[in-house]
C-alpha cells in the first residue's frame, strides 16, 4: 500500500507529473482531453492517462485511481488562456475554459484529497474564479499558501512567473525556498545541442528540428542581434505593421535569444522567428521543438512522439507551450515531501514506473 498518490488533472505531456516525480511524489494517473498527450505523458512518466473532460470525472473515478493510499495529493494546472495577457483583448467569458477551476474545486469538495496544489498565470488573480476557488479550500479546512513565483529562482532556464498554490488539511504549507541564486541561461540549456539549419531536422533526434524561413525572414534574422528586437533592422526589412504608430510599441517579436541569459517566455508558438524573441541566440533560425522542450525543463530525451512519427509544429508547440514547467513541479513536489516528512522516493523516479514509497512516519 503506498502513503502517498498523486492524481494530474489537465496533465498535458506531463511537465507537472514529471516535475513531481522527479522530487518523490508518486503520480498514479494524469487526466486531459488532448489524446495526443498520452504517448509523452505514459511513456515518460510510468502512470495511467485518462482520455476524459474534467466535466465527465467523477469523485469515485479518483477515489478508485487513488487506491489505498493514505495521502491524497490533487494536483493540475486549468488551460491559462483566458486568463492570459494576450486574451484580456478579447471576451472570454464564453470560453468552454473559463469555468474548469470551478469543476477542480468540484472535485476537491467531493474528495478531499489531503494536499490540493494547483499553477497558473499570474493575472488568474485578478479574475473571480480564482478568489472562488482560493475560498473554497479555505472553507473546506485547508490552510492555504498562494504566491507567484520566479520560476528562474528554480532551476528553469527561462523567464516564467506562475501563479501557485499549495493547500493542505493536514498543516500550513509553503514552496520551499528559491534553489538557485543564479538564474540558469540559454546557454546552459541548450548550448551543447548540434547545430541544424532553418526548416531541417537532426539526424539522431528527429524532434530537434526547426521551421522554415522566408527568404524576408532570413535576411531578417541574419539583421538582428542576440537580445535584440526589429528596431536594430535596416528601415527596408521592417514589417508594415511595425512601421504604424500602433506597432511600434511591440518589439518583443522577430528577436534573437541571448546565451548569457535565461529565454523569454516559451509559449505555444515558440518555434516561430516571427512569433517573439524566439531565434536561436546564433544560428539564423528559430529555436527547434527539442530546445523550446528543454527551456521548458524537459529532460533532453523525453519523447513526444512515436519513433518514426513526423513532428507537426502546431500540435507539439502548443503541448510544450502549454505545459507546466518541470523545475517548478519538482519544487512543489519538494514542498510537498518536506510538508509530509515523509520520504516518498520510488523507483518511479528512477525508471518511470510506479512503486511503493519508503515508510516513514507522516507529519500528524
Amino acid at each position: 500500500m503506498s502513503e502517498v498518490a498523486c492524481i494530474d488533472l489537465f496533465c498535458g505531456a506531463g511537465g507537472l507529473t514529471h516535475g513531481l516525480i522527479q522530487a518523490g511524489v508518486p503520480v498514479v494517473a494524469g487526466i486531459d482531453v488532448d489524446t495526443a498527450c498520452r504517448l509523452p505523458y505514459e511513456v515518460n512518466n510510468g502512470a495511467q492517462f485518462l482520455v476524459k473532460d474534467i466535466q465527465n470525472v467523477s469523485p469515485a473515478e479518483l477515489n478508485k485511481l487513488y487506491g489505498n493510499a493514505k495521502i491524497r495529493v490533487l494536483a493540475g494546472c486549468a488551460p491559462c488562456q483566458p486568463f492570459s495577457t494576450y486574451s484580456q483583448r478579447y471576451d472570454t467569458l464564453t470560453s468552454p475554459r473559463w469555468p474548469l477551476l470551478y469543476q477542480f474545486a468540484r472535485l476537491v469538495k467531493s474528495v478531499r484529497p489531503d494536499i490540493v496544489t494547483m499553477e497558473n498565470v499570474p493575472l488568474v488573480q485578478k479574475h473571480a474564479v480564482f478568489d472562488d476557488f482560493v475560498a473554497t479550500l479555505q472553507r473546506l479546512g485547508y490552510k492555504v499558501w498562494q504566491n507567484v513565483v520566479d520560476c528562474t529562482q528554480y532551476g528553469l532556464p527561462q523567464t516564467r512567473r506562475r501563479m501557485v498554490i499549495l493547500a493542505s488539511l493536514i498543516g500550513p504549507i509553503e514552496l520551499i525556498s528559491p534553489t538557485h541564486k543564479k538564474a540558469k541561461s540559454v546557454k546552459d540549456a541548450i548550448g551543447k545541442l548540434p547545430a541544424i539549419a532553418a526548416g531541417s531536422v537532426h539526424e539522431n533526434d528527429a524532434f530537434h528540428v526547426s521551421s522554415r524561413l522566408s527568404d524576408l525572414n532570413l535576411e531578417r534574422i541574419r539583421a538582428s542581434h542576440p537580445g535584440g528586437t526589429w528596431r536594430d533592422w535596416p528601415e527596408r526589412l521592417v514589417a508594415d505593421c511595425h512601421r504604424r504608430e500602433t506597432g511600434r510599441t511591440y518589439p518583443g517579436v522577430y528577436g534573437r535569444m541571448a546565451w548569457d541569459d535565461p529565454s523569454p517566455t516559451i509559449t505555444t508558438q515558440f518555434y516561430g522567428f516571427g512569433n517573439g524573441r524566439f531565434g536561436h541566440p546564433e544560428q539564423d533560425r528559430a529555436i527547434s521543438l527539442r530546445e523550446g522542450a528543454i527551456l521548458q525543463g524537459f529532460p533532453k530525451k523525453y519523447a513526444f512522439v512515436e519513433k518514426g512519427s513526423p513532428a507537426h509544429f502546431k500540435a507539439l508547440g502548443r503541448m510544450i507551450g502549454n505545459a507546466v514547467p518541470v523545475a517548478l513541479g519538482k519544487a512543489i513536489g519538494q514542498s510537498i515531501v518536506t510538508h509530509l516528512g515523509v520520504d516518498a522516493r520510488t523507483d518511479q523516479a528512477k525508471k518511470g514506473g510506479t512503486a511503493d514509497v519508503a515508510r516513514k512516519p507522516l507529519v500528524a
